[in-house]
């Protein structure tokens, strides 16, 4: 994988996602009827810094949860053998409330089609809104999303890659190639 170049740093992310926040709460009225919730790994880390900044914004508690779809992969079969399981920690009910479910980079869509279904396990929602730091195209599925950070279209051999401080240190959106380096 080589670096192509450096889409947002900090700064830029952290104004994509107030951005988003603002959004969210515009179009719901206020933020009263509202659950955040991420998708793992990188999502739930983005949806509790959005959660925060509407927290903030609005004065209230905002409800946060984390949602595991690894058993509801399409895929899980063929790319994993022992999967591996991490907690789906939703602690609030979600029936009729507006759920903004919250990830890294939609895709294909199939991530999002898993957490639908996942979501729809725990509860009802009144709706499901989707917000994305990156989308980047190419979907399989007809999914879009209600809230988009920033839209990157790459290329077959093009990936976005985004790290949070969280997990990896630092705060960044890379667009990197899958092409050998030739290294």
């Amino acid at each position: 994988m080589k670096i192509k170049s450096k889409i947002a740093d900090e700064q830029q992310m952290l104004r994509s996602l107030t951005r988003l926040a603002h959004e969210i709460i515009e179009r719901n009225r206020g933020a009263k009827n509202l659950g955040v919730i991420g998708i793992k790994t990188r999502g739930d880390f983005l949806a509790k810094r959005i959660a925060d900044k509407i927290s903030e914004i609005e004065n209230l508690h905002m409800p946060l949860g984390t949602l595991d779809i690894t058993l509801y992969r399409d895929d899980v079969r063929q790319k994993l053998k022992l999967p591996e399981l991490r907690r789906t920690e939703v602690p609030f009910d979600i029936t009729d409330l507006n759920v903004v479910l919250v990830d890294d980079v939609l895709f294909t869509g199939r991530t999002i089609r898993s957490a639908l279904d996942a979501l729809i396990d725990i509860g009802r929602p009144n709706t499901i809104q989707l917000a994305v730091l990156v989308d980047r195209g190419h979907r399989e599925l007809p999914i879009s999303a209600d809230y988009v950070g920033k839209n990157q279209p790459t290329a077959a051999n093009e990936s976005i890659v985004v790290h949070v401080v969280e997990v990896d240190g630092v705060d960044e959106i890379l667009l990197v190639s899958e092409e050998p380096s030739g290294e």
